[in-house]
């Protein structure tokens, strides 16, 4: 019977890649999309690999639907939960200067979030399973020289303490992990990133593989480097 992993966020760009390398890989599939009316190109991963990719739906920012979705899991076991989400204001937009609006729907996408899914559906996964979430390397503060998408870098630093909290609560045989994609072509990081899809995904999944070989917390990026808090 093929492991199985519980990917949130898999209806277009990074998380869809992940799910379906996570598929390549010999691994079934459940991966969430926001809108149960609009096909995305998850689903057409499901349609060429019948029975091996389950769709739910979840916007991860409504605490309902995040109910919804543990009761309709319930006893499922899950090898790997992945958190995939992300939002962004204008980035030249110093962090003094947001309006509140803009700042609690990055907060609340990038930073909260994520943590109350990993909160909520942690029991799916056994204690020597992996629990991970897209990070950014934008998140290290150590590396932070050159300023620029202020209130993005502080969610994710957000959330990387979040889940350094997360990680403490934790049994010690569990792995946990922060991934960092790199910059990517995608929505989020426009036409002119460094990295395309197929540079970055593939080389982030074999990370994550290995990782769960490996217990505690860490901060990596796609290539298994660590990144400095």
């Amino acid at each position: 019977m093929s492991d199985t992993a519980l990917i949130i966020g898999t209806s277009r760009g990074l998380g869809h890649a992940i799910a379906a390398e996570f598929v390549a890989h010999g691994w079934d599939v459940v991966g969430t999309v926001r809108d149960p009316t609009v096909r995305t190109p998850l689903h057409e991963l499901a349609d060429e690999h019948p029975g091996r990719v389950g769709i739910e739906v979840l916007d991860i920012t409504d605490q309902g639907q995040l109910a919804s979705l543990r009761e309709r899991l319930a006893g499922r076991e899950f090898a790997v939960l992945f958190v995939n989400a992300g939002t962004t204001n204008d980035e030249a937009t110093l962090v003094g200067d947001v309006s509140t609006e803009d700042f609690v729907t990055v907060m609340v996408t990038n930073a909260l979030s994520p943590m109350r899914v990993v909160e909520t559906l942690q029991d799916l996964v056994p204690d020597d399973g992996l629990i991970g979430a897209m990070t950014s390397g934008q998140g290290s503060i150590t590396n932070n020289t050159t300023g620029m998408r202020e209130v993005y870098r502080g969610s994710k630093a957000a959330l990387n303490m979040s889940m350094r909290s997360f990680a403490v609560r934790q049994p010690e045989k569990r792995a946990l992990v922060l991934m960092a994609p790199g910059w990517v072509q995608t929505a989020l990081g426009g036409p002119g990133a460094r990295l395309t899809i197929a540079e970055s995904i593939p080389s982030l999944v074999r990370v994550l593989l290995a990782k769960r070989s490996r217990p505690g917390l860490e901060y990596l990026d796609y290539l298994g480097r660590t990144v400095p808090w």
